[in-house]
């Protein structure tokens, strides 16, 4: 399912809590691509992700955000909640 991120949609408002959050965001077409400038490494992939938010069949057709790589992070609904599931990943806590 292609993905829109105009104004008004979750990602938008996904990127404005990141932003707050000293988190580096761009809204493309594809996603919301999210970094974090204060992990060392060598590659930006290894501190950044491309979010997308689209329907959750097992959640009834819900939106909800997703990683680059298909797993669920929250609700579309539940931004501060994604939020901090992105924060710790980008941090080195997950993924």
């Amino acid at each position: 399912m292609a993905n829109r991120t105009i104004s008004g949609d979750p990602l938008a408002a996904l990127a404005a809590h990141l932003s707050a959050h000293r988190l580096t965001v761009e809204l493309t077409s594809r996603g919301l691509r999210v970094a974090n400038p204060d992990v060392p490494g060598c590659c930006a992939e290894t501190r950044s992700d491309l979010i997308t938010c689209r329907a959750r069949p097992e959640d009834f057709g819900n939106a909800w955000f997703w990683t680059s790589w298909g797993e669920p992070i929250a609700r579309a609904d539940r931004v501060t909640d994604a939020a901090v599931v992105i924060r710790g990943y980008l941090a080195g806590a997950g993924r």
